[in-house]
């Protein structure tokens, strides 16, 4: 998937092309009920469909004037993402076989993010170490005169639910300008 689940160390430029995917729009703390039931939701129509399995992406924001580390988690807002490969059918169709037994399928959509120029580094450790990363990739975006363009990205290469911060690999990406 031409080195989409592929990022350095460090923080560096690199360019991706479109993808599309299922994805899923809430609000909620990560791990919370409505982001659970939200990522069993994408799973359960990416297995209807028989697609292979792939890592679980997430975008975020805040509507807030403070910084989103300051904001109580509850409030954060996520667009939750699978990415799909070129050739998928009948996503209609496998939403509306596992909505009966899970619900919150009828929230999954179809989606197509353009691509475009990011900063991205592989994050090992916890999430809530992920600040020291962001402020490397925010020091190479000063450097090189880039600003934010768009929603804050993160691959999730180990599992969401993992807990020990030596297996803990996520990329974080910055879409630029």
């Amino acid at each position: 998937m031409n080195g989409w689940y592929e990022a350095s160390g460090e923080p560096e430029i690199v360019e991706h092309g479109p993808v599309s995917g299922l994805a899923v729009t809430g609000r909620g703390e990560p791990g919370g009920a409505a982001y659970g039931a939200s990522v069993g939701a994408l799973y359960a129509v990416m297995g209807a469909l028989g697609a292979p399995a792939a890592p679980l992406e997430g975008r975020w924001w805040v509507e807030d004037e403070r910084s989103p580390f300051d904001v109580p988690r509850e409030e954060w807002r996520w667009h939750l993402f699978l990415r799909l490969p070129d050739d998928v059918g009948a996503i209609d169709q496998a939403r509306e076989d596992v909505r009966a037994k899970v619900p919150a399928a009828a929230r999954v959509q179809h989606v197509r993010y353009g691509g475009g120029r990011c900063v991205q580094v592989l994050h090992r450790g916890a999430y809530a170490d992920e600040p020291a990363s962001l402020a490397k990739m925010g020091a190479l975006m000063e450097a090189e005169g880039l600003v934010p363009n768009g929603l804050h990205h993160e691959i999730y290469l180990s599992d969401t639910r993992e807990t020990d911060p030596a297996k803990m690999r996520t990329i974080l990406r910055q879409p630029v300008r």
